[in-house]
């Protein structure tokens, strides 16, 4: 019934489904926010925003960009879920409107005032958590009321960085809730549709050995993952959270393992998945390191939001937007560049830090990669999720059908 009203709706198309706007904003801020923060990080540029230059980035990335990915595929899952109607129309441009509020508020809020700041951006994720919970409560499907609840933490991670950045002069706790949550959305939700779609393709186009589905061994992962992320978050250089974050990330290389990535090569837009997934044990290990002292703690946080975030987002948004718009769920030679793009610029990230004599460098090459993927993404799929499918075919580079 939910995906009869979708492919009857009368409006515009950008608003028949929510992946629609949000992954096409979503990518283009992802884009011009670091065009934005490279010449910021240099002191060529500034914005009028009570947050520092390294807290308005870190901000836009990880309240703005990532909430906004969230939204994208949450409420395109929900109807999935429950059996109920999807938002769209002028329910769902009402969100985006919300959304673009709180960016332009967070942008100018040295003038608008921090919190006026805090009240419009704030009000998105509420909105989300609110109507997230209604459906599925509505629907009885309570088995993904967890992911809800992240989202309501990472509402009250968005909080505490405002007032952090308001009574301490810059934030630290918010950001680690933040990526925090981050983190254990993509333990959970990767957990769940990594492995299920990689069986389906294997069951029909290489039969073999197939991916361990969810189950206990996942929940416990994902648990142990948890309590590790908590310890990082109140003592991030403390050695028992060395410990923890060492035993968590060799606990998701056994989980990545058991998903047969190895035999998916032939299909880039599920190879990218069990890539993106590399990048949380990576995040991991590298926190480990850190809380030892042999490495900066930048390493890990960039090897999650770089590496995980921005990987993981983007093959969720291709393979999305494909299925939901009725294409062929296979990675077009656009797509694959989308993909070499983000890993390449999340290595760099990584890098940076770990080699700082070359850390110059590294940064260009860094945003120029990340740029390029999400500028991308919005160039080869924005006429896809307008209503445009020819003109994105011919984008993507695959064969247009005669009229």
């Amino acid at each position: 019934m939910a995906g009869a009203r979708s492919r009857n709706f009368e409006g515009w198309p950008l608003f028949a489904n929510s992946f629609r706007p949000f992954f096409l904003f979503a990518a283009i801020q992802a884009a011009v926010s670091i065009l934005v923060w490279l010449p910021m990080f240099y002191g060529e540029l500034s914005v009028t925003s009570a947050f520092a230059p390294r807290d308005w980035h870190v901000h836009e990335m990880l309240y703005g960009f990532l909430p906004a990915v969230i939204t994208g595929f949450l409420f395109t899952a929900i109807p999935n879920w429950t059996g109920r109607l999807p938002i769209q129309g002028t329910s769902l441009g009402a969100l985006l409107v919300v959304w673009l509020a709180g960016r332009i508020a967070v942008t100018l809020s040295a003038d608008t005032g921090w919190v006026f700041a805090l009240l419009v951006d704030a009000a998105f994720l509420a909105l989300i958590v609110a109507a997230a919970a209604r459906e599925i409560m509505a629907g009885g499907n309570w088995r993904n009321l967890p992911v809800v609840a992240l989202v309501l933490v990472l509402l009250a991670g968005n909080i505490a960085f405002h007032l952090e950045t308001h009574f301490e002069g810059t934030a630290d706790i918010g950001i680690r809730i933040g990526i925090g949550v981050v983190v254990l959305l993509i333990a959970l939700i990767g957990g769940r549709i990594i492995p299920s779609f990689t069986r389906n393709w294997l069951v029909k186009f290489n039969p073999g050995r197939l991916p361990v589905p969810f189950g206990r061994f996942d929940g416990a992962v994902i648990g142990c993952s948890a309590l590790a992320l908590i310890s990082w978050i109140v003592a991030p250089l403390n050695a028992v959270t060395g410990v923890a974050m060492t035993l968590v990330g060799v606990l998701h290389l056994v989980r990545l393992a058991r998903w047969a990535g190895d035999r998916t090569f032939r299909e880039r837009l599920l190879l990218i998945l069990h890539v993106g997934y590399f990048f949380v044990p990576l995040g991991f290990l590298l926190h480990a390191l850190a809380a030892f002292g042999a490495l900066p703690p930048s390493a890990g946080i960039h090897a999650w939001m770089a590496g995980a975030a921005g990987t993981m987002t983007l093959a969720v948004m291709t393979r999305a937007s494909l299925g939901h718009t009725g294409q062929a769920l296979t990675a077009s030679p656009a797509t694959q560049g989308i993909y070499v793009a983000i890993i390449v610029a999340a290595l760099a990230r990584v890098a940076a830090v770990v080699l700082p004599a070359h850390s110059g460098a590294l940064l260009h090459i860094a945003a120029c990669g990340w740029v390029v993927a999400f500028l991308g993404f919005a160039i080869a799929f924005g006429p896809l999720l307008a209503g445009s499918r020819r003109r994105a075919l011919a984008i993507m580079g695959v064969p247009v059908p005669a009229r």
